[in-house]
């Protein structure tokens, strides 16, 4: 089948030729028709990630959308949402023509939206939607502020938690084109990212009107910082990824006083009935137009460009179609 392989960590993978996966019992054979290339691919395509460096060669890709092939679980000819363990496990993943995965990772796709979009969304709006509604329990009337609100988890964030009633959405990322797409996605105000910690936390405190009852955290670093000191009494800080870096500053004094949360999140800690339900939550509020994400839809023959931008960051979930891209 045609794939993209990757043959050395480190590098992007090639378009080429790779041995289609067999179907067996207990897994569901997928033809993919669209795959997004995330953070964690190319996490675990460097070598270096926590879970061991991967045989090569092999066919990366975490996640996909695509149409059931043979199952003993799900109706051939049906849609369906799938998750792999390529790079974490042994096998290949989304990146071709064909998949193979166990049964229990398979989610059927119901709602009418495009391939490629259900693909952008995938275990990023997954992550995003639970550690708003289920880590960070939030509830209607509340202040959201949302870091990274210009990445794939911040704009569904910010998203999410506008439909869901919040009084007002904050959301925290660069200027230009990524404060553009957290605009997009519903922030009442975005503001700039900052180093300075004190700025950070002053500017934050007027957007919010002096208090967030969530923040839900993709980056960590000085934004947790920052965004933790404006907590409201019981408010919850939901940490889903360092993008920013690995360690934050947080105020006994303040958390203590305020009854304030820091959580953490990880999609590893659902169940595969969380994960459904929440996906295709996710998906329902897609097809009715409350959820979206900015995406770029790449034919498979264009994998390295789509792994390089991806690896740049600022234009949205790439999403790798096998055949023709359509959106």
């Amino acid at each position: 089948m045609r794939a993209a392989v990757l043959t050395t960590l480190g590098a992007p993978p090639r378009l080429g030729t790779h041995p289609a996966p067999e179907p067996a019992a207990g897994r569901t054979l997928v033809r993919v028709t669209a795959a997004p290339v995330v953070p964690l691919d190319l996490l675990c395509a460097s070598g270096t990630s926590y879970f061991g460096r991967p045989a090569t060669p092999y066919v990366p890709g975490v996640q996909g959308v695509g149409v059931v092939e043979q199952s003993g679980a799900h109706p051939p000819g049906s849609r369906v949402w799938f998750a792999t363990s390529a790079g974490m496990a042994p096998g290949d993943g989304s990146l071709g023509e064909l998949c193979a995965v166990p049964d229990a990772d398979v989610v059927p796709v119901t709602a009418d939206v495009p391939d490629v979009l259900a693909a952008a969304l995938g275990l990023s709006a997954v992550a995003a939607w639970m550690a708003l509604t289920w880590r960070g329990r939030f509830r209607a009337g509340e202040r959201v502020v949302v870091l990274g609100a210009g990445g794939a988890v911040g704009q569904v964030a910010v998203g999410a938690a506008k439909l869901l009633g919040a009084a007002r959405v904050v959301g925290v990322c660069r200027p230009g084109e990524s404060a553009e797409r957290a605009r997009r996605a519903g922030a009442d105000e975005v503001v700039p990212t900052s180093a300075d910690a004190d700025d950070l936390a002053a500017r934050l405190g007027a957007a919010t009107d002096g208090a967030a009852d969530v923040v839900v955290d993709p980056v960590f670093g000085t934004a947790a910082t920052a965004a933790a000191r404006v907590l409201a009494p019981f408010g919850r800080l939901v940490n889903i990824g360092g993008a920013s870096g690995d360690e934050a500053r947080f105020s006994s004094a303040v958390l203590r006083s305020r009854s304030a949360e820091v959580l953490g999140y990880t999609n590893n800690a659902l169940t595969p009935e969380q994960r459904a339900a929440a996906l295709t939550d996710v998906l329902g509020h897609a097809e009715r137009g409350a959820l979206s994400l900015d995406h770029l839809v790449l034919p498979l023959a264009e994998v390295e460009r789509g792994w390089a931008l991806t690896a740049e960051g600022g234009c949205g979930r790439v999403v790798l179609v096998p055949g023709t891209p359509a959106d």
